[in-house]
């Protein structure tokens, strides 16, 4: 007579069942099919067991989850429904993360189609972590680096099931081969969506569920109540300000040098190095972001595809030509010459800030991918602007502040507009989920700093610009200075505060119902 267990593996061995088997029999791949993960939704009990077999296999803390199981429910008593979801990487066809790795650390096996993390050139910026809409790849604090599920591919290339598949009591997951042309063509908009899921053709995920049939129409994610501020990503609040106050502060330097040509007072090296310094003291605190900073200079490496990569070029170049440009300044070369230097020098800033502000184009998180997030990278320039025009001032360049505070306050203005239609446009009815989150984070948990955010903007950007305009007008220099002065530091608080709001408000698509999903960012 039979065991239990002995009547259990039989069974496993009848129907061709993967779970509790350490061995896997699938067919092997041919030319344009991959590995995927099929989920069953039906079969899946809500044990967690494979969320514990691949922390045990892959040796992870408790926090670190490279799969986990989301909870949904909906209808009403007896007609109940609870439906969970247990989910790991996607293994997508079109890897976001691999896309915007800046260090080329995501790779997706040619042979396989499985998409895995090299640890080794991983700097830990986790940007890819922003990018994957499933919120896959986690931070891993003790290593410094980003981790994510890779399919146990070193088991399945022994013909070993992975950990999770072994795990599953009910068969819920499974290894599956998929032919990449047929599921893109065919099945994947039925297939690999699930309710809650962001759209599977974001990054052309490979995952299939299976559902249940006839779900009610109110289901509902089981974590909607929690409601928590993303990270404050500090570091780069404060280098994307101070790059871009390098970037108005030197658009205004090139019009000084160029109306001089003209016979207006010349611009001068002193002027140079204060515009620079914003810059050269910003970038190195984006180091500060990374879990191995040692390594930031890889950031470069990915120019094909990384917008991160590209900012961290164009801005290392935009730093370097302004430190060209002092030199031209300070060795009084042909005036020309340094303005051909200068036209480069804007032109590579330009770019670098469009590049930054690409960075946080990512279809993962809607409250950033917003043109609104272009135009206020780029409105923040103002504050440059008025960093001139105190150094005029300082300088008694009197015939030049009155048009350059006037030109800073039209930009203040121009960045007040573009702060109220990024509040305003978070009623857009895409993504309306998440939006409407972050304008609740808006206002219930920043309302305070939204407020300080306006108020500083229109007494920095606005109220004392035009007194000094006023004081200029009556040659009373020393309290126009006051006023810049005043000016730029509040003014700076507010973009300070803003860019504050910008990393701690966004709300991202990612797993319904994860309670549990560990340190995912």
């Amino acid at each position: 007579m039979q065991t239990p267990l002995e009547n259990f593996i039989e069974y496993k061995a009848d129907t061709g069942m993967q779970c509790g088997n350490y061995s896997i029999d699938i067919p092997p791949l041919k030319e344009g099919e991959q590995y995927r993960f099929h989920f069953d939704a039906v079969a899946c009990v809500g044990c967690r067991c494979c969320e514990v077999a691949c922390n045990e296999q892959n040796n992870n803390p408790a926090d670190i989850k490279w799969r986990r199981v989301g909870e949904m429910e909906g209808g009403d008593f007896p007609a109940f429904t609870q439906m969970l979801n247990s989910m790991s990487c996607n293994h997508c066809i079109d890897p976001e993360c691999l896309i915007g790795c800046p260090t080329e650390s995501y790779i997706k096996i040619a042979e396989t189609g499985i998409v895995v993390h090299d640890d080794d050139t991983c700097i830990g910026c986790q940007y890819c972590t922003w990018n994957c809409p499933y919120g896959v790849p986690v931070f891993h604090e003790e290593r410094n680096i980003v981790t994510k599920c890779h399919m146990c591919h070193e088991r399945l290339d022994v013909g070993e099931s992975p950990a999770c598949v072994q795990a599953c009591p009910a068969g819920a997951i499974e290894i599956e081969v998929v032919n990449v042309k047929e599921w893109l063509e065919r099945d994947i908009d039925e297939q690999a969506n699930m309710p809650f899921l962001p759209d599977a053709r974001i990054t052309n995920s490979t995952t299939r569920y299976t559902l249940p049939e006839n779900l009610p129409d109110d289901m509902k994610e089981m974590d909607e109540h929690i409601l928590k501020p993303a990270h404050k990503e500090l570091p780069l609040v404060f280098m994307t300000v101070l790059t871009q106050i390098s970037l108005g502060g030197f658009l205004a330097l090139f019009l000084g040098d160029f109306m001089s040509l003209f016979g207006f007072e010349s611009t001068n090296w002193i002027m140079a190095l204060l515009v620079m310094l914003p810059a050269a003291i910003g970038l190195p605190l984006s180091a500060l972001h990374l879990g191995r900073p040692f390594l930031a200079m890889t950031a470069m490496k990915n120019i094909k595809t990384s917008w991160l990569s590209r900012e961290a070029l164009a801005l290392g170049v935009f730093t370097g030509l302004m430190s060209a440009v002092v030199a031209t300044y300070f060795f009084d070369i042909s005036s020309v010459l340094r303005l051909l230097l200068e036209a480069l020098t804007l032109a590579v800033g330009i770019y670098g800030i469009y590049a930054q502000s690409m960075i946080y184009r990512i279809r993962a998180r809607p409250s950033w991918n917003r043109i609104t997030t272009n135009f206020k990278f780029f409105g923040v320039a103002y504050i440059g602007i008025f960093l001139v025009a105190f150094i005029s001032s300082v300088s008694s360049v009197h015939e030049a502040i009155i048009p350059l505070t006037t030109l800073g306050m039209l930009g203040a203005l121009a960045q007040l507009f573009f702060s109220y239609e990024d509040i305003r446009s978070l009623d857009a009815k895409e993504n309306e989920y998440q939006l409407q989150r972050t304008k609740r984070l808006l206002n219930e948990n920043f309302h305070k700093v939204k407020m300080i955010r306006f108020a500083t903007l229109i007494l920095g950007g606005v109220v004392l610009p035009l007194f000094t305009l006023v004081f200029v007008s009556a040659s009373l220099h020393v309290t126009a200075s006051v006023m810049l002065f005043l000016a730029i530091i509040i003014a700076f608080v507010s973009e300070i505060s803003d860019r504050f709001l910008f990393y701690t408000t966004v709300v991202p698509l990612g797993m319904a119902g994860g309670f549990f999903v560990g340190k995912q960012r």
